[in-house]
């Protein structure tokens, strides 16, 4: 008897692939999750699913997305981060709606179409998290939340396919979705100063000064939120040599700008460390750490602290921003994942 597999549906090429890859050695039940995406993408779900011929459901997580992720995305730019809401909602919304669902529906396991892998290490009694064979693709570091629940009943189907395999693979199977969702699912046009105007509180769209290092006043900035460490453009600022965003001081609402030497950092702090391929830090180790999604890894030593982790480069890094994710990697295994701040 075949094994159940609920797969999460999202109308577009890479879902749709991974769902018949499934199809041949599963038992395959589509599931489109409602959320608050700027695109409707449930209706090429759903004819995907009847291609296939594949029960479908939906499942309506508008609130929780709202107050998951939205609130979340909103408050970590009032504070002057910049947020990775994708992270938070693979493991806060996604996975928990799937692994739930999946219970009622009796599978035994869930899929996405991530390019990712999963893999059970006998030695660590853990399950790991590795990144896809597509490089280019990888999006191991945007699952880094996912825990040892989750990741024992997950299966990534497109783990060693390139993105250019599965377009082909969806032109032999007649599948002509959407194209690839866009950076922020939510946010419309990527319009983020139009979204974050309509959604936040007039207190934290207030003007402020832009000062530099030495506290000299060079200009004013319509609203911390609108803005992020290693920003160039956008600053209004005219004075012969190219300035960058090196601090945000969200208490005082005051930008601080500098040279490009001096949005190179060495070192950070991150709280909140999800291990996945350990259980816990007990001593400092050597890693490749990825500080944002297409940021390129770097060599690193990590360092236990009672609250977190401090993370010292061998090399400076540019523009080590709070609000995202640093991700710590052993070769293609991913080790953990925690947040800048």
């Amino acid at each position: 008897m075949k094994k159940r597999v609920l797969i999460g549906m999202s109308g577009g090429v890479d879902s749709s692939v991974a769902a018949s890859l499934l199809k041949k050695r599963y038992e395959v039940i589509g599931i489109h999750l409602k959320m608050a995406c700027a695109l409707s993408t449930e209706k090429p779900a759903r004819s995907t699913a009847s291609k296939l011929d594949i029960p479908f459901y939906s499942l309506n997580l508008k609130k929780e997305f709202e107050k998951k992720v939205i609130d979340y995305f909103i408050r970590e730019y009032s504070k002057g981060c910049t947020p990775n809401p994708c992270i938070v909602c693979n493991k806060e919304i996604k996975f928990k709606a799937l692994l739930k669902k999946a219970k009622e529906l009796k599978a035994d396991y869930i899929a996405t179409g991530h390019y990712a892998k999963v893999a059970y290490n006998k030695k660590r009694k853990r399950y790991l998290l590795k990144k896809g064979r597509d490089k280019k693709k990888d999006q191991s570091y945007v699952l880094c939340g996912l825990d040892q629940k989750q990741l024992k009943h997950t299966l990534f189907p497109l783990a060693n396919f390139t993105k250019e395999e599965v377009k082909e693979k969806a032109k032999e199977l007649g599948i002509h979705n959407r194209p690839s969702s866009q950076e922020i699912c939510f946010v419309p046009n990527t319009d983020y100063h139009r979204f974050l105007k309509k959604r936040m509180s007039t207190d934290r769209l207030k003007g402020g000064l832009i000062v530099d290092r030495g506290g000299e006043v060079l200009g004013k900035h319509k609203g911390i939120a609108f803005y992020t460490i290693g920003q160039r453009r956008g600053l209004g600022i005219a004075t012969g040599k190219p300035l960058y965003i090196v601090a945000i001081d969200s208490g005082r609402d005051v930008i601080v700008v500098g040279s490009g030497e001096e949005i190179l950092r060495d070192e950070l702090i991150a709280k909140d460390v999800n291990w996945v391929a350990i259980d816990r830090l007990k001593k400092s180790i050597k890693a490749r750490a990825k500080i944002r999604y297409q940021h390129r890894e770097a060599e690193a030593t990590v360092i236990p602290l009672s609250n977190g982790v401090k993370v010292k480069f061998k090399r400076p890094q540019r523009a080590i921003t709070p609000g995202q994710a640093v991700v710590f990697y052993d070769k293609n295994i991913v080790l953990g994942g925690g947040w800048i701040v």
